[in-house]
């Protein structure tokens, strides 16, 4: 028989650690938020929607995020260090295509339930505290912004053409006229 090798939890801890840092790699947008008091189904939605977003939402230790974040050079200011900001039920949003539209799907989640409550975040490795994320979660999607942009830049174009087609409605209106007049 073969002896089965056991796994430490110093391993599990390492390699959840390595885990989790090349998610943290990966993503353009990282969002912690307090999610205390969602039901399990509240949760399962909330991280299907996020996926759907192009994002995934994970329940880590926060000793074990901090470590990630400490070794990948985050600038955590030291304020925020102390505060209570990692302490207690905290989830790990993580946007790996768009940097807003899984933010958006938590704030959209939080509307209905009230949770979850932002607490930080990390725009590329910019430090975002609660007030900026909620502004980020507040930004029009890509397809927004995509559509606008379509709609600013024909603006000018469709007026252009109007006022080209004007001269010829005119002299249309014109010949009409003098042809309803027999001359």
């Amino acid at each position: 028989m073969k002896k089965q090798k056991t796994i430490t939890a110093r391993e599990i801890k390492e390699s959840t650690v390595k885990s989790l840092g090349e998610k943290v790699a990966r993503s353009k947008t990282l969002v912690f938020a307090d999610y205390h008091g969602l039901t399990v189904n509240q949760i399962s939605d909330l991280r299907a929607k996020i996926k759907d977003a192009g994002g995934e939402m994970l329940v880590t230790k926060n000793t074990l995020m901090k470590r990630v974040l400490e070794s990948l050079k985050f600038d955590i200011p030291a304020k925020e260090k102390q505060s209570s900001k990692f302490e207690g039920p905290t989830a790990t949003i993580f946007s790996y295509d768009d940097e807003v539209a899984p933010t958006k799907a938590v704030a959209e989640a939080a509307k209905v339930t009230g949770i979850p409550k932002f607490k930080f975040g990390f725009f590329g490795r910019d430090f975002m505290d609660t007030a900026q994320v909620e502004a980020l979660s507040k930004i029009p999607s890509r397809p927004e912004l995509h559509a606008k942009l379509v709609g600013s830049l024909s603006s000018p174009i469709y007026g252009f053409v109007q006022v080209l087609s004007a001269n010829i409605r005119n002299l249309v209106s014109i010949l009409d006229q003098v042809a309803k007049k027999g001359v």
